[in-house]
């Protein structure tokens, strides 16, 4: 059987012009931002990133992919820092996310959580960066399975008003699982990563044409109407 990226063709072809990843009345592909936890030179955080952006553009997703390495600290530089406008950017231009952190002492990295704490502000001015986009969650794990790090994450996301979709991964024992080239075997795990990926892009293509209708807000539009007449009062005086 061929394949195409690890994944069978056989899979692909037998779905109709009715069922694309990605419908044709779409104005672009759907646009995802990839975070990765570990800066180290072979990152198995980074690598299932890499592979998670191959199979979603294989979906017709378009990719970005953040390098953490260089970002200061929270608190620890300004906004207008290099790295933080990068990142504020990139979030700003996604639709969706996956994060995808190693765990350590039973958490997430202090990489990880160092691009959402702070840097990733719930507001920027007028803009909610990540307010009813999509989310996938992911770890990886030296050594057997486990399931801290993406209820972690899970938890950030719920906070960042993110739509964290229902499936996620766990690669336990990483190191085996990839090649001397850098990718990824085939196996139960990988297969795991094509299923979220292809949920993420299904609740994207779901949920993105109608978001400014999903994040409207009854508090918000009082605390809007209050600050109009509010305006209103004082260019009478």
């Amino acid at each position: 059987m061929k394949k195409v990226a690890n994944l069978d063709e056989a899979c692909f072809a037998e779905i109709d012009e009715n069922r694309l990843f990605v419908p044709a009345q779409r104005r672009h592909p759907p646009r995802i931002l990839l975070l990765y936890g570990s800066i180290r030179k072979r990152s198995f955080s980074r690598l299932v990133t890499e592979e998670a952006a191959r199979i979603l553009r294989r979906f017709g997703a378009e990719t970005r992919t953040y390098d953490p390495s260089g970002l200061p600290l929270p608190d620890d530089s300004e906004p207008d820092h290099p790295k933080v406008r990068e990142l504020r950017d990139l979030v700003t231009w996604s639709e969706g996310m996956v994060w995808c952190s190693p765990e350590r002492h039973g958490a997430m990295t202090g990489v990880m959580k160092a691009q959402i704490d702070y840097w990733i502000p719930l507001a920027l001015g007028a803009v909610r960066p990540t307010q009813g986009k999509t989310l996938a969650v992911m770890q990886v794990c030296g050594g057997s399975q486990s399931f801290n790090a993406v209820n972690q994450l899970r938890l950030l996301g719920r906070w960042m008003r993110l739509i964290t979709i229902p499936n996620q991964s766990s690669v336990a024992k990483t190191f085996a699982e990839f090649d001397e080239n850098d990718r990824m075997k085939s196996s139960a795990y990988y297969d795991r990563i094509v299923d979220v990926m292809e949920e993420l892009v299904k609740f994207i293509v779901l949920t993105s044409g109608c978001a400014d209708y999903r994040v409207d807000r009854y508090s918000e539009r009082k605390e809007n109407a209050e600050e109009l007449s509010r305006r209103v009062n004082q260019r009478s005086i």
